[in-house]
């Protein structure tokens, strides 16, 4: 059976992870989020996936392959150019626009096929989904989900009649004008004539731009709401609190990996700590060949990625460290993301530590000797240590 996994966005809600990493291959305790949707389609049959890329396709491209390790079959439907120079340039063709483009190079969805997301956890029963739409006799399904009214104005709001044919869209209505609870969850199943419907040649979205037309036009288009589990991780936010739920055990298919050393706490491969002499509070993930120097601190949910020191005196609390991050004496995160040069908070606003001239409290691991706290960089620091201004609070 045949799918496709949209990962050619830019993914501009996740900066500034996406500078350097394009958003399917956010890493989840290590693990891409696209390696659990690659997974989950295997799971269910689905093992010819086309993937359409753009922004950092060598990314995914180099790390999935053709698919042969993950049991599927991988295909690479690249939109852009390369210019003179000889870097590739990415031009999204959209989310319906990207299908459009693998049909017209050469026929590949002869039968019902799913299109998923590349930015979500789900655990998702898509054989269940795919028999009720072939049931309905639909030409596209939207799986939904449902979600407290609260919420809906943080989503695309979907409403249906009583035999699940959809009626109308709101894009992140307000509360008190949402026409349901029911959400787009960006899981599509589509039998292949769909490709009629999508402009050849442009860029086009599904949402915006397919979905309004086959409401208009009268197709059978039907809305299925199920219960199972969707994590977002379209926004910083989103991603701060899918670590946080992985780590305390929340999200199902997502087991933490490595060894478990003390209650709720992980470490990858040949970790350096002095047991007796650090105060660490589970939930943890310690990724392999990380120092955890004496007299540091840290309470869970937290995960500190591989090739990291954290130095004496240190305290990470509810925060994720990226890969080669070195941590100051006596620093202190709280619900803080630290990735590269840069340190974010989870509603999503961030220093560059770099400009900040705040290298000698978070630096990339690699260096020979952190550079020595500079007079004017001091107040700034106040942000990470302790009494942060408004919009980073611990």
């Amino acid at each position: 059976m045949k799918a496709m996994i949209l990962a050619a966005g830019k993914g501009t809600r996740v900066r500034p992870i996406t500078y350097n990493i394009p958003k399917p291959m956010i890493p989840i305790l290590e693990k891409p989020v696209m390696e659990f949707l690659v997974e989950l389609l295997r799971q269910h049959g689905f093992d010819q996936i086309m993937v359409n890329v753009s922004h950092l396709a060598r990314e995914i491209e180099n790390y999935f392959r053709d698919g042969q390790r993950f049991g599927v079959q991988l295909g690479y439907s690249f939109e852009g150019y390369i210019d003179e120079k000889g870097t590739l340039v990415g031009e999204a063709l959209g989310s319906a626009g990207g299908i459009r483009r693998i049909q017209d190079f050469h026929p590949f969805f002869d039968d019902t096929f799913v299109v998923l997301c590349g930015d979500a956890l789900i655990d998702l029963d898509l054989s269940a989904a795919v028999k009720w739409h072939r049931q309905k006799g639909a030409l596209a399904t939207v799986i939904l989900k449902p979600v407290p009214k609260d919420q809906v104005s943080s989503y695309g709001v979907v409403s249906t009649d009583e035999e699940g044919r959809i009626q109308a869209f709101q894009e992140k209505p307000p509360v008190e004008e949402a026409i349901s609870t029911d959400i787009n969850t960006g899981i599509y199943i589509f039998e292949p004539e769909i490709v009629d419907y999508i402009p050849s040649g442009q860029k086009y979205d599904i949402g915006g731009e397919l979905f309004p037309k086959l409401v208009e036009m009268g197709a059978p288009f039907y809305g299925l709401s199920m219960d199972f589990q969707w994590v977002d991780i379209g926004k910083v936010p989103d991603y701060w609190r899918a670590m946080c739920g992985v780590l305390q055990g929340d999200i199902r298919n997502v087991p933490i990996p490595g060894k478990c050393v003390a209650p709720g706490v992980y470490t990858g491969l040949n970790v350096a700590v002095n047991w007796d002499k650090v105060d660490i509070q589970g939930p943890v993930f310690i990724g392999g060949m990380t120092k955890i120097e004496d007299g540091a601190k840290i309470i869970g949910p937290a995960a500190i990625g591989p090739n990291c020191q954290i130095c004496s005196g240190a305290t990470v609390e509810r925060s994720v460290i990226f890969e080669y991050s070195r941590l100051g004496p006596g620093i202190r995160l709280m619900d803080k993301l630290v990735f590269g040069r840069y340190c974010v908070d989870k509603t999503g606003a961030t220093i560059d530590v770099q400009a900040a001239a705040l290298d000698w409290l978070i630096t990339d691991a690699r260096h020979t000797r952190p550079t020595p706290p500079p007079a004017e960089g001091k107040a700034i620091a106040e942000l990470l240590n302790g009494e942060p201004e408004e919009g980073f609070s611990g």
